[in-house]
């Protein structure tokens, strides 16, 4: 039996597919013993093995490989979602989601696995690896920018016993989702002299999930940096902050031949970010 039909059944409910803005649904969240028949009155309850029984043991579970997962304000992309369980008889399917929202009554996104059952691969006789898959749809699912951030991930795995003994957590970890950042850099006049002026100009944005567009990112410190032409290495010169509209501007003295660019070093809701260096003849 797989796992969304032996918890839908537990449950009375379906409720385990993403969905945009889900209804509100269970404020019992953690880990409960129970048994797999037993009828829940919410469609997101923790449960797992009756009492007296052997309970999946669920680690290693990993959302795109660990790294954020980054959206623009429209297209889709799909992730690879993963877990490691193991009980005395394997594991049979697996389970993993993301949700966000303060508890399991106040949800306002989530993004479910799209197959029906995990792939799952047995490593030893007890334990298996398991592969899910879902799919961000920037476009259609990420409606406000208060999404952005940090996001509830969900774990769940069924047992190969008799029993169909499952593991269940709505709160086993935690997983970002940032808002897509660019940013530009120009240094100008070039040709320069040396010892002349020049002026480092460049702009951070990052994509507004309301308005459909990028906007620029106020008061942002970035780092101007600058290598020479004959380097691979970027040192900084100096930080400046974004202005209202995410501009940056400032100055410096020409010297050798080389690249400025300006770095971001990114924020919970937006990740990091480096603009293309730009080169400067310095005669």
């Amino acid at each position: 039996m797989r796992i969304r039909a032996t918890v839908a059944a537990a449950s009375g409910a379906l409720a385990l597919t993403a969905l945009a803005v889900p209804a509100a649904q269970a404020t019992d969240v953690g880990i409960h013993k129970t048994t797999a028949a037993e009828r829940f009155g919410h469609s997101r309850s923790t449960m797992s093995a009756a009492a007296d029984d052997e309970l999946p043991v669920v680690s290693d579970v990993k959302v795109n490989g660990g790294k954020a997962i980054v959206a623009g304000y429209t297209g889709s992309k799909t992730y690879t979602v993963s877990l490691t369980a193991s009980h005395s008889a394997n594991i049979e399917d697996a389970y993993v989601d993301l949700w966000h929202g303060r508890d399991r009554a106040h949800v306002d996104g989530v993004f479910g696995p799209n197959e029906e059952a995990a792939t799952c691969t047995a490593v030893t006789t007890t334990t298996s690896t398991c592969k899910l898959t879902i799919t961000v749809d920037a476009g259609r699912y990420l409606y406000m920018n208060s999404l952005a951030g940090t996001w509830h991930v969900t774990a769940g795995a069924i047992a190969a016993d008799e029993a169909g003994s499952i593991y269940w957590n709505d709160l086993y970890g935690t997983h970002r989702v940032q808002r897509l950042s660019q940013l530009t850099a120009n240094a100008a006049p070039e040709p320069v002299k040396k010892g002349k002026t020049i002026t480092v100009t460049g702009k951070l944005t990052r994509a507004n999930w309301e308005t459909r567009k990028f906007a620029g990112y106020s008061t942002q410190p970035v780092q101007l940096q600058f290598r020479k032409k004959d380097s691979d290495t970027y040192a900084t010169v100096k930080t400046v902050k974004t202005n209202n509209k995410g501009d940056l501007k400032t100055t410096v003295k020409a010297t050798v031949d080389g690249f400025f660019r300006w770095s971001f070093a990114g924020t919970s809701t937006t990740p990091a970010v480096n603009a293309a260096g730009d080169f400067i003849d310095v005669r």
